[in-house]
């Protein structure tokens, strides 16, 4: 029941998440050497963790490669974004909330694109990485974790019945996991005062009290 402990910003669901290989740099000047990067867009499932993890052990002996994660999600499974977050601290991985487009000959590196949010469990997959980057383009967010006892019929739109809220027991367990990562318990405590219907977003100010980000520009 762990990992049905959900949060997303409103009953919306978005694609799985997928990890993918982009181009950082200049084609006209690296070609095929260009420096790789990591993409990470989606809804965190269950089986996000293992995912991420088999995608670095295909690509490790890549040189072009580099430990860098480029998130973009609307939240997920609570359970499965702190095993994601301590899959991305096993890997050593900067994580920096943003989308990019791979560079086109002759238009310079890649750019970040605007409009790339980490909102709800996706802070928590975040807050794993051994660096933390948030653009001042970008959105992070968050709000009271939950689950729709219908699971089903939330991800098919026709509501999900009841809602459950994460339990003492839980929520301590969430509020560890920041601390053992370098983040501030009071960002879960805070969360979990926020309605679920809403989200806070975090200001740098939060972000510095916190601990949550390395830069925020």
């Amino acid at each position: 029941m762990l990992a049905a402990f959900c949060l997303l910003t409103r009953p919306v669901f978005a694609a799985d998440m997928q990890f993918r290989l982009i181009p950082f740099g200049d084609p006209a000047q690296c070609g095929e050497n260009c420096t790789q990067v990591i993409g990470a867009e989606g809804e965190i499932k269950v089986d996000s963790p293992r995912k991420f993890l088999k995608f670095v052990v295909d690509n490790i002996d890549d040189p072009r490669v580099r430990s860098i994660v480029f998130l973009h999600s609307p939240g997920g499974g609570v359970d499965a974004a702190m095993r994601l977050g301590r899959a991305f601290r096993k890997a050593g991985v900067l994580a920096v909330v943003a989308r990019i487009a791979p560079a086109e000959a002759g238009q310079g590196p890649a750019v970040n694109l605007p409009g790339a949010r980490c909102f709800s469990a996706c802070v928590y997959a975040f807050m794993g990485a051994k660096k933390r980057v948030i653009p001042p383009s970008s959105l992070v967010g968050i709000h009271r974790m939950f689950f729709y006892d219908d699971a089903d019929a939330a991800a098919a739109g026709r509501g999900g019945g009841k809602r459950t809220y994460g339990s003492p027991e839980f929520v301590a367990r969430l509020a560890a996991y920041a601390s053992s990562m370098g983040v501030s318990k009071d960002l879960i405590y805070t969360a979990e005062k926020i309605d679920p219907d809403h989200i806070h977003i975090v200001t740098p100010k939060e972000m510095r009290r916190w601990r949550l980000a390395d830069e925020t520009y």
